[in-house]
């Protein structure tokens, strides 16, 4: 999906829900559906710093349009615990990750035999799916040959 058309949907969920439509949020979820990363708030909050500092957005706003965009479902995250989160776009075709519990590094992957497996236990339970994610942690290569 391109950017342009996953801003029209931002700025349509705004006006469906009555909010105001701001920069700060159109300029974030631009962040996460161009990078090919998986980005902390932290990390978003660095790059805003350097390549919008006109906008001057905080953390705290970061973090707000953060959760509103993963509530909107524009974006997606993964979840390390105490941690935090590691956020992407859903601009992507549809993949699972490989997450390093060591570095926090996430690899992804498609397996099109996991995808009909899935599917296939989905028909035999009479299970409809409306979508999955699936992640598998261990240690990377890097980690291991620490």
């Amino acid at each position: 999906m391109g950017n342009e058309k996953i801003l029209e949907q931002l700025k349509d969920i705004i006006k469906s829900k009555g909010m105001k439509y701001t920069e700060q949020r159109a300029i974030i979820l631009q962040i996460l559906t161009d990078l090919n990363n998986h980005l902390n708030a932290e990390e978003v909050h660095d790059i805003v710093k350097k390549d919008y500092p006109e906008h001057n957005i905080g953390i705290a706003t970061i973090y707000r349009a953060l959760n509103f965009l993963e509530e909107v479902n524009l974006i997606s995250s993964i979840s390390f615990g105490k941690d935090g989160k590691k956020y992407e776009g859903k601009n992507k075709e549809h993949h699972d990750h490989l997450i390093c519990t060591a570095c926090g590094s996430i690899e992804e992957f498609y397996d099109k035999d996991i995808e009909d497996r899935q599917d296939m236990i989905a028909k035999n339970n009479n299970f409809e799916t409306t979508y999955h994610s699936l992640q598998i942690f261990g240690i990377c290569q890097l980690c291991q040959n620490k």
